[in-house]
């Protein structure tokens, strides 16, 4: 059996109640306040004033009053309280009545005073219903006073202003991830084509060359896996030494450090921070491959430091090379963004090393900083929060292998 709703029930003759908007509660909050200010000062008054406007009884002097005389007294004073009684009687309705009257403007004036002070409210409202994705320039830009409303629209600006700079970045990481992903695709389909024409070909060449794009295309895929890991935060915090990390990258890019005549200088103190292990490895490792391959074509130079500040510890990795402009340097933290032209070289890369260093720093609560030398090269600057070790923690084997080399002037590379 189907129940019908109250609403349903109702008959159509009965106005319905209009919806409880901010502007009624504001109205019915001024009225209501206006109507119990105004019963006060009402029942106040007449109370006063029925206190202090009684009649006074004037009686013959005893010698000469006469029974009709105080009879007539007494009727002079009887009609003269009622004359007083029936008059504040009237003024009261009369004041009943203004008060009826000045409650009805004041419901009226306060549904005026409640649009004009959600005036701007509402502006922003159908400006922000406006704005979607192919127009995220736009702003509410309220003008006015110095108040909430005008702190709140700046707010949604600020909002609004990071939401498409988010947009921007995403819609070119998906355009420059399609076409990284379609060289590949394009080179793997080219070469089979080749190779169905001319099947007395010899097929080494041919499978050599495919093994180099397909782990291309695999280094590409795990790049885009790493940046998606680190940006969701989807990590164990646990303690971590900075300085461990800087050792482990360099012993692990020590071979391309040779191959490439690159000297790389390690220095500085433990950095204890917390963190995923693995992921401040892959920056680590990320900012010291970038030195290495972005450098001077031989006798270049790169120096890791690591040290403890105030305000929390810092991983330092600079390298020589060609002279970089600010505005460069701005954008290699983009996503498949190089300081060379855009051209694969045997070390140019996926092009998402420093926007995963990024990204991981960022899921760390830290600052990423990159300046250009004034001598040439790039430094690059990861603070992140300082997380003293706890006494009687257990080591791992590669903190203890360290622990009697002393952190400073260490260098490796080419002799």
């Amino acid at each position: 059996m189907l129940r019908l709703s109250l609403a349903r029930r109702a008959p159509r003759w009965i106005p319905r109640l209009p919806s409880r908007t901010v502007r009624l509660r504001l109205t019915l909050l001024y009225s209501g306040l206006f109507l119990v200010s105004g019963s006060v000062l009402l029942v106040a008054t007449y109370l006063i004033f029925r206190a202090n406007s009684g009649v006074d009884l004037i009686v013959p002097n005893g010698s000469h009053a006469t029974p009709e005389a105080l009879r007539q007294v007494e009727e002079m004073y009887a009609r003269s309280v009622a004359r007083n009684s029936h008059r504040l009687h009237e003024d009261l309705i009369q004041s009943g009545i203004a008060f009826g009257v000045m409650a009805v403007v004041s419901v009226v004036l306060g549904w005026l005073v409640a649009g004009r002070v959600l005036r701007p409210l509402r502006a922003m409202t159908a400006t922000t219903r406006q704005i979607s994705e192919r127009n995220l320039d736009e702003r509410l830009a309220l003008s006015g006073p110095s108040d909430e409303l005008k702190d709140l629209a700046d707010t949604i600006d600020g909002l609004l202003a990071r939401l498409q700079k988010h947009v921007a970045e995403q819609q070119r990481f998906a355009a420059n991830a399609s076409h990284e992903l379609r060289t590949p695709l394009s080179l793997t389909q080219a070469l089979l084509d080749v190779a169905r024409k001319d099947r007395n070909r010899d097929n080494g060449e041919l499978v050599d060359r495919l093994h180099e794009v397909n782990t291309r295309a695999i280094d590409l895929t795990e790049a885009l896996l790493l940046l998606s890991r680190a940006g969701q935060r989807s990590f164990a915090l646990e303690q971590v030494d900075l300085s461990l990390m800087a050792e482990e990258a360099t012993e692990t890019l020590l071979p391309l450090a040779e191959k490439h005549r690159v000297t790389i200088e390690t220095s500085g103190d433990a950095a204890p921070t917390l963190g995923s292990e693995a992921l401040l490895l892959q920056l680590t490792t990320n900012l010291v491959n970038n030195a290495i391959v972005h450098n001077l074509p031989e006798d270049g130079s790169v120096w890791v430091t690591t040290k403890v500040q105030p305000h929390g510890v810092v991983l330092s990795v600079e390298n020589s090379g060609d002279e970089l402009t600010p505005q460069l340097v701005s954008t290699l933290v983009e996503p498949f963004q190089r300081g060379t032209q855009r051209i694969h070289t045997d070390h140019a890369g996926v092009g998402l090393g420093l926007a995963i260093v990024r990204s991981i720093t960022q899921a760390h609560d830290g600052t990423l900083i990159l300046t250009p030398r004034p001598a040439g090269g790039l430094s690059v600057t990861v603070q992140l929060p300082y997380a003293p070790m706890h006494t009687g923690t257990p080591r791992s084997d590669k903190t203890a292998r360290t622990d009697g080399v002393p952190a400073s002037d260490r260098q490796r590379g080419r002799p």
